[in-house]
């Protein structure tokens, strides 16, 4: 990996002040005006990267609540993640790997839920798929040591399982629970089901999420949760393309973000 033990212990005792929740000031993260609702916020931070001129693409994921709570019997997305992606099942939570799940609104948008008394009885029971955010400015790039998760070019938060130590300091530093270790072998949560072969299988002691299914897009894939959904929930696009469907979705519907508040421009918005 090319880090000796001293550059690894100095690394991460500046790390370490970010995982214990200091570094949201020392990263410059800036709360954008806006960065709450949907079309607006999204649209000044995509002004601002076309005039600074270092990004032209800003990959992005809108999912529609209210589509996926008519059908709260389905899970296909899930299923055809954990496909493409040979993500492990363990009947012990304490052991769970999850690249793509559901889980309670209330749960999902802490911050909305406590302000908003009000809210009404079909959003406060609806289930809200949940998954990496692939944030403009990711803390869990900011804190890892040996540089194994990443931002690509297209603004996917990318994860090298061979780089990876297992320090847990990008779990610490993700505000959305996110990410998962491999406590177990993975390989034994794959026991008796259909693997995909060209997809590798992890190690234990190392980090995994979701990775925007980076290994389809290069061969001119769509992700795979997005076409496996038959209920149109998902989509995705350019975030940075006024006319990419991601924005004309935008445009169309108001958005929230989770946590937004925390200034890390999650790449994942939601119709509720």
């Amino acid at each position: 990996m090319g880090v000796d033990r001293r550059k690894f212990l100095k690394i991460a005792g500046v790390s370490s002040i970010f995982a214990l929740g200091g570094g949201a000031g020392l990263l410059g993260f800036e709360t954008r005006a806006g960065a709450s609702g949907g079309e607006g916020g999204e649209a000044a931070e995509s002004g601002g990267a076309k005039a600074a001129g270092a990004q032209t693409e800003r990959l992005g994921i809108v999912i529609d609540v209210r589509k996926c709570n008519e059908h709260p019997e389905c899970n296909k997305c899930i299923e055809a993640c954990d496909f493409a992606h040979n993500i492990p099942r363990f009947p012990d939570r304490q052991h769970e790997i999850k690249w793509i799940w559901k889980e309670d609104y209330e749960h999902a948008f802490t911050d909305i839920s406590t302000l908003q008394k009000y809210t009404p009885e079909e959003v406060e029971k609806a289930k809200v798929l949940l998954l990496c955010n692939h944030c403009h400015h990711a803390p869990c790039v900011r804190v890892c040591p040996t540089k194994a998760t990443y931002k690509l070019p297209n603004g996917i938060t990318a994860q090298d399982y061979h780089r990876c130590i297992g320090c847990r300091f990008c779990m610490a530093a993700c505000p959305y629970g996110a990410r998962s270790f491999n406590w177990l072998n993975p390989r034994l949560g794959l026991r008796g089901r259909k693997l995909n072969p060209r997809f590798p299988t992890r190690m234990r002691g190392v980090v995994e999420k979701c990775n925007f299914c980076v290994e389809r897009l290069a061969e001119g894939k769509g992700i795979a949760c997005a076409e496996a959904c038959p209920y149109g929930v998902i989509k995705w696009g350019n975030l940075l393309d006024p006319n990419s469907e991601i924005r004309k979705v935008l445009a169309k519907n108001y958005t929230i973000r989770r946590k937004p508040e925390l200034g890390t421009s999650p790449s994942v918005f939601y119709i509720i």
